[in-house]
């Protein structure tokens, strides 16, 4: 078989609705994290928020966008994924724009008489949940639209395509706040959405499949929440996995501030870490994959969480553009190497018959992450800065990532896969 005929081969493998779902999961994520990275210096230097009350938005917001999506799953389901992405791209759109709004001055009429704290959380909420249905639709999609030979490939087309995202919304949010402003940024956020409302509507194909499964109601969902809450050492695990992704996250809570504040103050924030972080797993992702596969799930997640750690140790040594650089694709190197083994080690522990339950709550640590680590990351930066001992941020995450790696030792250790079933 020739290269010709193995592409067309491959191609084949795929439902055209793959490419479309996947094409505008490439949109939705460059327009969420292009407001993300701008998302802290906005509600600080626009909106004259503290960093600690944005940090309490940021949590609420980003807590709510990973948490959502194990409940939007179930409507997704029920409505199927045509409708679903038009619900989704269709709230995103009005959503962000209304965020964007609240810092214009051709709106300082309208929202004059509201308090911007609650009227923001409003935006934030419903925008959360318009994003909720993304997920759900878009692996769905492309666990639907591949055949059993090529959906692992699918996969790895859409982890591939969400850090594409990741590094070119950053990369446009500098272009845009730099140019116009960071209410702006919003916008372009605002337009991707609507962009991918016109695609769905006209390119997008249900994929219809045979299957006696039924679907779960949004009462099973709740309930099956309660399964996995009660199981106490798999909660464990993943309360010790939200540390990792607690670090993770102050990237975009604390990282920019930092920067602008301490370094220099038109510094490109954005391209440091979406260039380091998203560039180099879309670089070293493979090769990443291949030098680890033997390493066992375990002493994987474990590894991942040593080196993510590194991160703030190498800042902490001496801050500056180059180190936060350095320490930024420190911690990507760490997210390679134990991600992926992160859905295959919940596989692995899950009782008899729970996988799937399981693997639906795999995205709970990012959830409790964001609505701890936000809050905490600002409170944190607030206090170091007030006090003027920024270098006490470093610390504290030192001291996070150190605790983080320490207890996944100690659970690997003394907790077994057969105990947790």
């Amino acid at each position: 078989m020739n290269l010709s005929e193995k592409i067309q081969k491959l191609y084949k493998g795929f439902h055209s609705s793959f490419w479309v779902a996947n094409g505008m999961e490439l949109f939705e994520r460059l327009a969420y994290y292009g407001q993300q990275i701008v998302f802290m210096i906005y509600l600080r230097n626009k909106l004259g928020f503290s960093e600690a009350e944005a940090g309490q938005l940021s949590g609420i917001f980003g807590g709510l966008i990973y948490l959502l999506p194990i409940l939007g799953g179930t409507l997704a389901d029920k409505w199927g994924f045509r409708r679903a992405f038009n619900v989704a791209f269709s709230i995103l759109a009005i959503g962000y724009f209304l965020i964007g709004s609240v810092g214009m001055s051709a709106f300082s009429s309208v929202y004059g008489d509201f308090n911007l704290y609650w009227l923001l959380l409003v935006f934030l909420i419903l925008t959360a949940f318009g994003g909720s249905f993304i997920k759900p639709s878009v692996l769905g999609t492309v666990s639907v639209a591949s055949t059993p030979e090529t959906k692992s490939l699918g996969f790895a087309v859409y982890y591939w395509l969400v850090n594409v995202g990741a590094m070119l919304g950053p990369t446009i949010a500098y272009l845009v706040r730099d140019e116009f402003g960071n209410e702006f940024v919003y916008i372009v956020s605002s337009l991707s959405c609507l962009a991918m409302l016109i695609v769905n509507l006209f390119l997008y194909k249900e994929v219809k499949v045979e299957s006696d499964a039924e679907t779960e109601s949004l009462g099973k969902k709740i309930a099956n929440l309660f399964v996995v809450l009660t199981n106490v050492k798999f909660m464990i695990f993943l309360l010790i996995y939200s540390l990792y992704w607690i670090i993770f996250w102050q990237e975009f809570i604390i990282v920019p501030y930092y920067i602008t504040d301490f370094i220099d103050k038109n510094a490109p924030y954005e391209l440091v870490q979406s260039w380091a972080g998203a560039g180099a797993i879309i670089l070293l992702q493979i090769p990443i994959n291949r030098l680890t596969k033997n390493i066992s799930t375990q002493n994987a997640i474990i590894l991942g969480f040593v080196i993510s750690g590194l991160i703030w140790v190498i800042i902490g040594i001496y801050p500056s553009i180059p180190t936060i650089a350095a320490g930024i694709v420190a911690f990507a190197i760490g997210e390679m190497i134990q991600a992926p083994r992160y859905y295959e080690y919940i596989s692995e522990i899950a009782p008899k018959g729970q996988q799937g339950l399981f693997q639906g709550y795999a995205f709970l640590p990012i959830a409790i992450a964001r609505f701890v680590g936000d809050p905490f990351g600002g409170w944190l930066y607030q206090t170091a800065k007030g006090q003027n001992k920024p270098e006490l941020v470093w610390f504290a995450l030192i001291g996070v990532g150190v605790l983080g790696a320490v207890l996944m030792i100690l659970y690997s250790k003394f907790v077994k896969k057969e105990s947790i079933k």
